[in-house]
């Protein structure tokens, strides 16, 4: 029997590669059921829409799903075979004016009117889609993000004398700079995957904070770093998912995120919960973790089982659950 087939529709590489990572651990699951192409624009360019979306009108297959980001790409496919992954509206908060109105159509009013489904990783993204557009609740599946299976977990003691910390991201969401702060005077060694500004290097100098910084790391190289280090601090202000959390989680490492949501919930009780916004609470919850090996053990045994709910296959099945309904309406 002929497979229908589904194209995944991606960003144009750039310094981001978030949704890859995601979408390469299920495609190999999608096949299976189907026949997965892909496409990628080929600009970066906000300037260059209408050249991505010439590009997208060459495609061709049974339902085409936009991966995130270039939400406005729905405006060169199929209205009634198109799922649109909406990962977060970061833009509605930290955009203002006629800028924010114009990401809003683009990005958020047309796509969501344009598209037969909606799937999101978080039911905060959800309430936010709901709360800023007319869309209809049933037209929105929430789809957690899947763990990634090159994590694995690898025993090694906990360096509570001078623990070293991961830190994922460098975006002003992420928080660094309370990190930092917060971390003033604690033996520890700080390893930033991401760019910081020159702001935060001249401030990590001034703490004197040991600190290691890459960036562009594969996923091989990603799930090394999370078993180099002893725990995983990930205080973000803003996520539509926040998947480091599960990923320190699988990895066998204890958690510090924060207390608001989505963090909350995709850490499922297994996670030391902080106030993002208050340094003194980040370091409370550092000193927490290191010192207390009792409680680092509860983190990372109910790590384990909430990383659980989060298997590729698991999470495969539900997006091709959203494309046969695509295929049959």
């Amino acid at each position: 029997m002929k497979k229908n087939s589904v194209c995944l529709l991606f960003r144009k590489k750039d310094r981001f590669f978030s949704i890859e990572r995601v979408f390469s651990q299920l495609i190999q699951v999608f096949a299976v059921d189907m026949n997965v192409l892909r496409w990628e624009a080929p600009y970066a360019s906000p300037l260059k829409i209408c050249g991505n979306l010439r590009s997208v009108r060459r495609c061709k297959a049974d339902v085409y799903h936009i991966t995130g980001d270039i939400h406005y790409i729905v405006l060169g496919l199929p209205r009634r075979r198109t799922l649109l992954t909406i990962h977060d509206c970061i833009f509605l908060h930290s955009s203002t004016g006629f800028k924010r109105k114009i990401l809003k159509w683009l990005l958020l009013d047309m796509p969501v009117r344009r598209s037969r489904l909606i799937t999101t990783i978080s039911e905060k993204t959800r309430q936010d889609i709901l709360a800023n557009t007319r869309c209809p609740a049933e037209k929105i599946v929430v789809i957690p993000d899947p763990v990634d299976s090159r994590i694995q977990f690898i025993p090694a003691p906990f360096r509570a004398e001078e623990p070293v910390l991961l830190f994922i991201g460098s975006t002003p969401n992420k928080n660094l700079e309370r990190v930092i702060r917060a971390l003033e005077s604690i033996p520890c060694r700080l390893d930033i995957v991401g760019k910081p500004s020159p702001e935060m290097i001249v401030l990590l100098q001034t703490t004197g904070i040991r600190h290691t910084i890459s960036s562009g790391l594969t996923d091989e190289e990603m799930a090394a770093r999370y078993a180099a280090s002893d725990l995983v601090l990930f205080p973000s202000t803003f996520e539509g998912f926040g998947l480091p959390v599960i990923e320190g989680q699988k990895a066998g490492r204890p958690v510090i995120t924060s207390n608001i949501s989505p963090m909350k919930e995709v850490a499922g009780g297994a996670a030391c919960l902080v106030d993002p916004y208050d340094i003194a609470a980040i370091r409370a919850g550092v000193l927490k973790v290191v010192n207390d090996a009792d409680y680092r053990q509860r983190l990372v045994e109910r790590g384990f089982r909430n990383a659980a709910r989060y298997d590729p296959a698991a999470v495969a099945a539900q997006y091709l659950a959203c494309y046969k309904e695509l295929l049959t309406s």
